[in-house]
């Protein structure tokens, strides 16, 4: 996905809402804070955008971008993007004072949609508590780039709430890159 799918993906999303302010919480945050041309490919080469509201009830708005606007939809089928719409509260383990770190990513392409995008670091330790492999890729890519800071991983990775076995995984895990 480039920074133009992302605009497209929050402007529809925002539409279909009704919510102007639209939180990425997936590996395409990484859009926020970086144009596609200064990260390794790894970092943005999903086609789904993982999106959540703040104020979402019972998460309908999540649920009625996704049944719009996901996978297998029209506009995925057209545009090679879709929307996994998500819940801000069981969807990311995040560090604390994650939210205070959000990246505001608002162009005109977004056409008044604020899409709130995780920092990197934040963002590369959620992927890190998933533990998949495609995330550890992920997070390796942005590391090799020199895009994320082993210290700042290491720092925040001590706030995650996460089991003490999960936290030592993650934290042995950077040690092996600083």
């Amino acid at each position: 996905m480039k920074r133009e799918d992302l605009e497209h993906i929050l402007r529809a999303a925002s539409k279909i809402a009704g919510d102007p302010d639209v939180v990425v919480l997936g590996s395409q945050a990484i859009l926020g804070s970086y144009h596609e041309a200064d990260l390794p490919d790894a970092a943005f080469a999903s086609q789904e955008a993982d999106l959540a509201f703040w104020n979402d009830p019972g998460d309908t708005k999540s649920t009625t971008v996704d049944g719009a606007i996901g996978v297998d939809s029209r506009f995925h089928t057209s545009f090679g993007a879709y929307v996994d719409g998500v819940s801000l509260e069981h969807t990311a383990t995040l560090p604390s004072g994650w939210r205070d770190r959000l990246v505001r990513f608002e162009t005109e392409a977004t056409g008044g949609a604020r899409g709130w995008c995780l920092e990197p670091h934040d963002l590369a330790l959620a992927k890190l508590v998933a533990w998949r492999d495609k995330d550890r890729a992920f997070v390796r890519a942005l590391i090799d780039a020199g895009l994320l800071s082993c210290a700042i991983l290491i720092e925040r990775a001590e706030t995650l709430d996460t089991s003490p076995v999960n936290r030592r995984r993650i934290l042995r895990w950077i040690a092996l890159f600083s």
